[in-house]
């Protein structure tokens, strides 16, 4: 039975299912790095089983019922089988596999460094302004001053979340989510948002096969990483770490579970909402990892917290900040519909691509019935984006008369 449910609480409910899953498998990581110290064999190792339980998952889900595949009434209404990969979307997910290859081997360096959750998390959140930086470069709808304002808003919430209750910062940390791990997240997010967003046989994208691809990819360069570093130092962490995924096996295939559903709704997400956007709903983990943290300690995994009372204040300004932000990305985004009827003898192509260059417009298709054009609208200030719009819509020659609908609810089978 299909359950209809409004777009943009989709969006939310996927966005925040992704930031649970990821607090608590930070939990479950945490406790993996007492028997698995190296980096490196850590991150192979996740890779390799990750591989196998995402294959295992998503033949499961390949599996025909009444008519369509597990997956398709389980988990996306747009999976129907698992495919070979299109020549269309080889490069993005070359693209997406080293993102995630490079921020996984920075996630677990940086957890090795700092193993509390509830810091290892939050400091990755600053991605978000690199997201809202790439974004403005990369996708025609240049992010409006309300989406900048609430994505600082979240990074610095971010940051001062990101304190430990420890009392301690680390500036080596800081490099690491900056330099390595923050980079990644782009390439991972951006990439991983246009296979989404790609049509595949006529047919949206799904997240179970981008997943499968994607750790695929990520596997295959972490091993060609590896192997570079074990040439350069003499080492065999390539084959420790393949010992070490099967002496595990069972840990790391919860990981592997755990990390599938995460990234499948996260890919999911991606499809519905811009990258910064999601990554800043899904920056609530920030909120999740804390209970994940105290469990920790209760049970001497890591080190007991602190009380001091202003770095708890600082930790819960944080969280109140990063709350404000995503309320701000949730309350401020408008849909709208243009209908336009064109004049006569002019080219309905042409009138088209003048009206696909106008920004915040993402959608533009011909139609037959009292109207010859509809025009899909997003924008997160609605009277200046309005006017705007339709100032730039009143220039196209070929327009004759026009009507703005603007989008009260949206809804979509889950």
């Amino acid at each position: 039975m299909k359950i209809k449910i409004r777009k943009r609480y989709l969006f939310y409910v996927l966005a925040f299912t992704s930031a649970i899953l990821a607090a608590l498998l930070s939990g479950v990581d945490a406790f993996a790095q007492q028997f698995i110290r190296n980096p490196w064999i850590f991150g192979l190792s996740i890779f390799i089983i990750g591989a196998i339980v995402s294959l295992a998952f998503t033949l499961f889900f390949s599996i025909p019922y009444k008519g369509k595949s597990i997956g398709e009434q389980t988990v996306d209404p747009s999976f129907r089988r698992i495919r070979l990969l299109k020549k269309e979307e080889l490069l993005y997910h070359l693209l997406a596999g080293l993102g995630n290859a490079v921020l996984t081997a920075g996630y677990f360096i940086l957890l090795s460094m700092i193993n509390d959750p509830s810091v290892v998390l939050p400091f990755a959140q600053v991605v978000i302004l690199y997201l809202v930086i790439i974004e403005s470069i990369t996708e025609k709808d240049t992010p409006t001053l309300v989406e900048i304002q609430s994505a600082v808003i979240v990074t610095f919430g971010a940051i001062l979340g990101s304190i430990s209750l420890s009392g301690s910062i680390s500036l080596e940390a800081l490099a690491i989510v900056f330099l390595v791990i923050n980079p990644g997240w782009v390439l991972l997010s951006i990439y991983q948002r246009k296979l989404k967003t790609m049509k595949i046989a006529q047919r949206p994208n799904d997240a179970i096969n981008i997943r499968l691809y994607n750790v695929m990819f990520a596997c295959f360069f972490t091993i060609v990483f590896i192997l570079i570093y074990d040439y350069i130092n003499g080492t065999s962490i390539l084959m420790e770490g393949i010992a070490i995924s099967f002496q595990y096996f069972w840990l790391f295939a919860l990981i592997g579970i755990g990390t599938f559903f995460s990234f499948v709704v996260y890919i999911r997400a991606l499809g519905i909402g811009k990258a910064s956007v999601t990554q800043a709903v899904k920056s609530s983990v920030i909120i999740f990892s804390i209970p994940v943290s105290l469990v920790l300690g209760y049970l001497g995994i890591i080190a007991p917290f602190t009380t001091d009372p202003v770095l708890l204040l600082i930790k819960f300004i944080g969280m109140v900040l990063m709350v404000l932000g995503i309320v701000s990305f949730a309350l401020t985004l408008t849909k709208a519909y243009v209908f336009i009827k064109m004049k006569p003898g002019y080219p309905i192509e042409e009138t088209m691509k003048q009206l696909w260059s106008i920004r915040g417009v993402n959608h533009v298709c011909a139609v037959a019935g009292p109207y010859d054009l509809i025009i899909k609208i997003r924008t997160r200030t609605l009277v200046k984006g309005y006017e705007r719009i339709l100032r730039k819509v009143e220039t196209v020659k070929g327009i004759k008369e026009y009507k703005w609908q603007s989008v009260l609810k949206e809804w979509e089978d889950i």
